[in-house]
């Protein structure tokens, strides 16, 4: 493996230095060779590498939306080292062989460090336990297990895998939607919007019910809960009750519920049919704040790319999804960082820290320091740009941005010692 010098680079916490790296850690930059690759890092911030929680690479079974190869290309370019595989792929990864190719491919393929995410039910249909202990005795190690896409609706089903996860430390990621409250025709806040479109309307207390019953669940087994694209601030007050009451509970939100609202289904446009909907303002606040002061514990993209055919529909008829890996940290700059919400320190913990930690992942997450992993993303912090969906690494094309002016923050992303993406290379 190249030896790298990364010099210049200011330290997210204070202090600029020069970073080297060697057989994938980082090193006294005085130990390297005198002929080193070299990457200029002035004026450029260094954070650890950031991870996603919540990614959809469809493979196996829909290679024409997304591979593992081009979606770690895609999380590359977007600053990220690690990224979970949701489990609703063909066949489903309900098995420890399901979860071990997605791994394989992970090793073949990858651009980052691919972790599956386990089923927590068999199929996704929320009657039978899936193979969780074997999925976590497996080479694969999965300790993610989600429905994702479906919600574990069935409250035993749900004890049942809190109680199984606890004993290797595992955590279930819940989609919450009442499926009673929500149907899956459900595809826009319920609402003025809603009702003047004349599209099944998807309300609040769809998942915060939910959330509220998995904490009393949660509390009970003593076990760990995640809750996946938290999108209303009802569910946020919930999430706050229990750590109140110290349930062992961690909360994501996606990038667009920060920025986008329900105006923009009024254009009727597809791209913005997403599951949960797309919120009205006050909820934007709501969910931006509790990312702030850590009700909110981690960004996840729920990049949820889609072949054309599958996503240009009318509104009700087409796919659920949007594309989030490429710009997740350009919105959340936009929302957080150039709002005084955040500063790049709980930026860092937001979207590598923590989501590392959650996860279990062992070297991600780490401090840029000698000794550490080298995973790691070169940002800097004022540079803006259009965003184009055609000038994209995914082979989906659904991007909610196209047209918009955002940050261009990620400059490079470095895996594991290798440098995954370079701006200009």
């Amino acid at each position: 493996m190249t030896d790298l010098l990364i010099r210049g680079a200011d330290l997210v916490g204070g202090g600029r230095s020069d970073l080297g790296i060697r057989n994938g850690r980082f090193v006294d930059p005085a130990d390297l060779a005198a002929e080193v690759e070299q990457v200029d890092a002035d004026g450029l911030l260094a954070l650890p590498g950031l991870v996603d929680l919540h990614t959809h690479l469809r493979e196996p079974g829909r290679e024409d939306a997304e591979t593992v190869q081009s979606g770690t290309l895609a999380a590359a370019r977007g600053g990220f080292t690690a990224v979970l595989a949701m489990a609703n792929t063909t066949p489903v990864t309900d098995t420890a062989e399901a979860a071990q190719h997605v791994a394989a491919l992970g090793t073949r393929d990858g651009n980052a460090q691919v972790v599956p995410v386990g089923a927590v039910s068999k199929g996704l249909d929320g009657v039978e336990l899936a193979e969780l202990g074997l999925m976590a005795r497996s080479g694969a190690r999965v300790r993610v297990f989600s429905d994702d896409g479906h919600c574990v609706s069935d409250a035993r089903l749900m004890r049942r895998a809190l109680e199984y996860v606890r004993a290797f430390d595992g955590v279930i990621a819940q989609h919450a939607q009442d499926p009673q409250l929500a149907a899956v025709s459900a595809c826009c806040h319920e609402g003025e919007i809603s009702g003047k479109l004349g599209l099944p309307g998807w309300p609040a207390a769809a998942e915060a019910s939910v959330v509220a019953r998995d904490v009393q669940i949660a509390e009970l087994t003593r076990s760990r809960l995640h809750v996946c694209h938290v999108s209303c601030a009802e569910t946020v007050d919930v999430i706050r009750w229990a750590k109140q009451r110290n349930v062992n509970i961690t909360a994501e939100v996606a990038p667009h519920h920060l920025l986008l609202t329900t105006t923009e289904v009024l254009s009727y446009d597809p791209t913005y049919k997403v599951n949960p909907p797309l919120r009205p303002n006050e909820h934007v606040e709501a969910v931006r704040e509790a990312l702030a002061d850590g009700t909110i514990d981690a960004v996840a993209t729920d990049h949820a790319p889609h072949a054309r055919h599958d996503k240009e529909h009318a509104f009700a008829e087409a796919a659920f999804g949007m594309l989030g890996l490429e710009t997740a940290l350009a919105v959340v700059v936009e929302a957080m960082i150039n709002s005084g919400l955040l500063d790049w320190p709980r930026l860092a913990k937001r979207m590598s820290i923590m989501p590392a930690h959650i996860a279990r992942l062992a070297d991600q997450g780490r401090p840029v320091a000698v000794g550490e992993p080298a995973n790691l993303v070169l940002v800097d912090p004022g540079a803006r740009r259009v965003v184009d969906r055609n000038d994209s690494a995914s082979l989906s094309r659904n991007n909610p941005w196209h047209g918009r002016e955002l940050p261009d923050p990620v400059v490079a992303t470095i895996w594991a010692g290798r440098v995954t993406y370079q701006k200009g290379h």
